[in-house]
């Protein structure tokens, strides 16, 4: 059996549905807490510069509440870094962001701004956290990032999740053989790789049966799925699934 795959549970939208009517709850900081003890392996947040979720002070209660690690989604600006820099978190992922995106909507170009990245990321590596740079399931990007000094990516899973219906599916087998190709090349280059972005109970096996990847980041569907039956129970059944198809890799 391939070793077991990290879960890591994003609460970003419980500090959606907490904004929407400008109160304390439903608090993110305690959805984080009763993610770890449903089996969560880490806890992510993204800190985006219009603060639409999660929120400065988010950031420091979460680094003072967990017991797993946080990794630390932001995108590569000096105020994400000056952030980062003084609360020192285990994982930091660079994404692109957009302000009039709903949410992130592709990869980091990596290989167009490898000299602008490797910069921004070595203060980020020399204070010791794990850097991981999201991008598209492109050969040329995963080089870029195996270039800039990148520890970790995290592959987007979004177009492959889009192409998960009825009818669409010589798509989303394409774009998981893309998945699958950019998985074993960075494992080659000595990259740790991670997915996510609009993982599923149903689209998560074939990504989580990939013998590369190390960890999942879920958040939406789990936040979402939450509302439905609890969220111990939501991370209980994508562990459960998680594990199952790393079963026989």
């Amino acid at each position: 059996m391939a070793e077991r795959l990290r879960l890591g549970v994003n609460i970003d939208h419980v500090a959606t549905v907490r904004n929407a009517r400008g109160t304390a709850f439903p608090d993110p900081v305690r959805a984080a807490l009763i993610a770890e003890a449903a089996g969560a392996d880490g806890i992510t947040a993204h800190l985006r510069e219009d603060r639409r979720h999660i929120g400065d002070r988010d950031i420091e209660r979460l680094m003072g509440s967990l017991t797993k690690p946080l990794n630390f989604e932001m995108a590569a600006t000096g105020e994400m870094q000056a952030i980062a820099l003084r609360h020192r978190p285990h994982a930091i992922c660079v994404v692109p962001e957009r302000r009039e995106e709903r949410t992130t909507e592709g990869g980091l170009d990596v290989a167009g701004a490898e000299e602008r990245i490797a910069g921004f990321i070595a203060p980020l590596r020399e204070m010791g956290a794990r850097v991981s740079l999201f991008i598209g399931a492109d050969p040329r990007q995963v080089e870029a990032a195996a270039r800039v000094g990148a520890a970790v990516i995290e592959i987007h899973t979004g177009a492959y999740c889009d192409a998960h219906h009825e009818g669409h599916e010589a798509e989303r087998d394409a774009e998981l053989g893309r998945i699958r190709a950019a998985a074993a090349q960075a494992h080659g280059l000595g990259l740790e790789v991670h997915g996510g972005h609009g993982l599923t109970y149903e689209t998560v096996a074939p990504i989580a049966a990939i013998p590369e990847m190390r960890e999942l980041n879920i958040g939406h569907f789990l936040i979402g799925e939450a509302i439905m039956q609890g969220l111990a129970p939501a991370i209980a059944e994508m562990r459960r699934r998680m594990d199952a198809a790393r079963e026989g890799i």
